[in-house]
């Protein structure tokens, strides 16, 4: 069975990563007690019907349930399940502005918490086991929705049992991805976007990445840098992880980044890596 846990914060956009999944094919159970994980696989398992794809939800909405969850994830390792779990993370002020678009309220309002800043701090603090526990890591600040569905299906619609290397392109000036393993600085190559002809096209664009990769020094750092990626790469592969992210950026998120991010994946797809290419900044 391809068992998905999702957890994280309370408006990182939980009820989109489960849409992306039931398109994808997987049955979706939302709010579920950690300590019904078990039966909950048991019954799935005597299903006359195929449940080989299952996603569950689990997070704060539990109250103190959630303190089960590092017991019973070990509980249904010991029985021998398998499972990949991603914590969907966000900043404060962009989880603050949500709820204000939505008028929700914050589950752990209901108790002590008497405003969204402390129940955010006491949810970090209920999570903190999860987010370490967490193969796949992922930053909704700056995603729209969309974006973030196709960063979860390009997580799950491959080959699940193998690490993913995500090749990503960023500009420096909307914040370095949090889910970075290796970051690398392209801001000291050659500008597209002082090139008239180029300024309104990206790395996506032929022009923009044969210009990018027409110096000398654009050649020089790729080479070390594919290198470096490799050898990264087969040593996460060897530590047993789920993902590794190579993050690209630039100054915007639409030129270097995007060239740089577009050979590296093709090479190490290449190379027989699990290889996801995604440019964050691109649309901005």
């Amino acid at each position: 069975m391809n068992l998905v846990i999702i957890t994280g914060m309370s408006g990182a956009g939980k009820s989109n990563a489960v849409n992306a999944l039931e398109d994808l094919g997987f049955y979706c159970v939302d709010n579920l007690p950690p300590k019904l994980l078990i039966n909950f696989l048991e019954l799935c398992a005597q299903s006359p019907s195929e449940m080989d794809q299952v996603a569950i939800v689990i997070d704060v909405r539990g109250g103190e349930m959630l303190r089960d969850l590092e017991v019973c994830l070990e509980e249904i390792e010991n029985k021998g399940h398998t499972y990949h779990m991603i914590f969907l993370d966000c900043e404060d002020d962009a989880i603050l502005h949500r709820y204000k678009e939505t008028r929700r309220t914050h589950p752990l309002m209901n108790g002590e918490c008497t405003t969204i800043q402390e129940a955010l701090v006491q949810e970090r603090a209920l999570l903190e086991s999860a987010r370490k526990r967490a193969d796949y890591y992922v930053d909704t600040t700056l995603l729209k929705a969309g974006q973030l569905k196709e960063r979860i299906s390009s997580l799950f619609s491959g080959d699940s049992t193998a690490m993913v290397v995500q090749c990503m392109s960023f500009g420096f000036k909307h914040g370095v991805p949090p889910e970075s393993d290796f970051v690398l600085d392209l801001r000291s190559l050659p500008n597209p976007f002082y090139v008239q002809e180029l300024k309104a096209q990206t790395g996506l664009d032929k022009p923009v990445y044969d210009y990018v990769f027409s110096f000398e020094e654009s050649n020089r750092l790729y080479e070390k840098l594919l290198d470096m990626a490799v050898m990264l790469a087969q040593l996460a592969s060897a530590e047993g992880r789920s993902q590794f992210t190579i993050a690209l950026g630039c100054t915007g998120g639409h030129h270097r980044s995007v060239s740089f991010a577009r050979r590296i994946g093709a090479d190490l797809a290449e190379k027989h890596f699990n290889v996801r290419i995604y440019h964050r900044d691109i649309e901005k």
